[in-house]
């Protein structure tokens, strides 16, 4: 009987939090092949481009679309590979909220912050920027840019220097997930909050909310999703050159799909926390609250479940389950926690499980965490402090795993606990 009650509360509860933003906008349907012909001219797949009468015939479309994703996930390693940018560079400024809401309190949380701003009480802040390798339309939202939150030095300079990429959910604004930053920073693991693409400085002035990560257009939403996994593994080339040696990534919600795949293809990444976790990118986007503006244009085009999770099958997590667990990926050295939550209505807890058996079915290193809320809930007191405990406590304790790791190699293959006693007698 109480937990009967306790979903109907929580289910109504998460149900108003998604209601709450009344500026998702139903954009129409778009193949979106445009997005996609640069990368296929550039490695040779340009026949895999359908003619203009083909495009116009949304049967042949589709089925185009659908034979790019297939060609895609054969090419995986060329999808989301990258050249290095050669203009990284740290810019010092003041923080912006970059709201993606109109509510009256977002609002005024906005105006105080600029504020802040004026009147000199507000910090400047470092930010690593550079040119995303992936280009769009939008000089802006090919800035990358990440805010850097540096650990202290460690009095042992023996101590390997660690990092984590730290990506939040989708719509986030410019101030998410930073605490989560200043946290790792105490563990002694310095952070990368990412913006995503077109999220906060990053989102182009004719936008509202960062629509152009997910929506109706398919290529565009295939190439976001290429764009957020080469910018994550740029970051990890621009930590290397500062002297880092262990890498990890945390994810939440539309960032834990890119995270997922960003270390699908980066072997470097040996740390993944993956908040909110999925199986297909198309049967979240059908089936969640969040993305009900953009099931509406997909199901008015004539489109089902099955075949919108066919069209975005390249940037499905599931896609890609045996190569992350494989040797390429390092799949066998990752440390993985997996946090979903019982009573998600945007990951629905369904696919949520279906991630947990497959990584079961793989053998791979992770730790499931269930959260007893929403997706939208998560950010609720007291559930928030859940996650922050599930994600923090898991972070400290695999980078110091690594820290052994890398303790015993250097002494010959002592067992970790060993190496800690032995440096601490020294």
């Amino acid at each position: 009987m109480f937990k009967a009650r306790y979903a109907k509360w929580m289910y109504e509860w998460e149900t108003r939090l998604t209601m709450r933003d009344e500026n998702r906008v139903v954009r129409p349907l778009e193949w979106g092949f445009e997005w996609l012909e640069p990368f296929l001219e550039s490695h040779g797949f340009g026949t895999a481009m359908p003619d203009l009468d083909v495009v116009h015939d949304p049967a042949a479309a589709e089925a185009a679309m659908v034979r790019i994703n297939e060609l895609l996930i054969r090419h995986g390693e060329e999808f989301y590979g990258y050249q290095r940018p050669t203009d990284f560079r740290l810019e010092e400024r003041h923080p912006q909220l970059y709201p993606t809401n109109v509510r009256p309190e977002t609002l005024a949380q906005d105006a105080a912050i600029k504020q802040q701003a004026v009147d000199g009480t507000l910090a400047r802040a470092q930010f690593l920027r550079f040119t995303s390798p992936e280009r769009s339309p939008y000089p802006e939202n090919d800035q990358v840019n990440a805010r850097w939150y540096p650990a202290p030095a460690h009095k042992d300079p023996r101590r390997p220097k660690q990092a984590i990429v730290v990506l939040p959910q989708w719509n986030s604004d410019g101030f998410s997930h930073n605490s989560l930053c200043a946290i790792f920073n105490r563990m002694g693991v310095s952070a990368l909050r990412l913006s995503m693409p077109y999220h906060d400085i990053r989102r182009p002035a004719e936008l509202e909310r960062s629509d152009y990560s997910v929506s109706a257009n398919i290529g565009r939403t295939l190439a976001a999703c290429r764009q957020a996994v080469v910018d994550i593994r740029c970051c990890l080339d621009w930590l290397e050159s500062q002297g880092y040696e262990h890498f990890g990534v945390l994810g939440t919600s539309l960032g834990s799909c890119y995270a997922f795949l960003a270390s699908t293809f980066d072997k470097r990444i040996r740390v993944n926390a993956f908040n909110h976790a999925s199986t297909a990118f198309g049967d979240v986007t059908w089936a969640g609250q969040s993305t009900r503006h953009v099931k509406q244009a997909l199901e008015e085009a004539g489109l089902t479940q099955d075949r919108v999770r066919a069209l975005w099958s390249a940037v499905s997590p599931c896609s890609f389950y045996e190569r992350f667990a494989g040797p390429e990926a390092g799949g066998p050295d990752k440390r993985v926690l997996l946090v979903y939550a019982d009573y998600d209505l945007t990951f629905p807890r369904e696919y949520s499980l279906k991630v947990v058996e497959a990584f079961r079915r793989y053998g791979l290193n992770f730790e499931p965490r269930v959260l007893p809320c929403g997706h939208y809930t998560t950010g609720e007191t007291p559930y928030k402090f859940m996650d922050g405990w599930y994600l923090g406590w898991f972070v400290y304790r695999a980078f110091k795993a690594l820290r052994k790791e890398k303790a015993a190699a250097e002494l010959g293959g002592v067992a970790p606990v060993e190496v800690e006693e032995e440096a601490v007698s020294r």
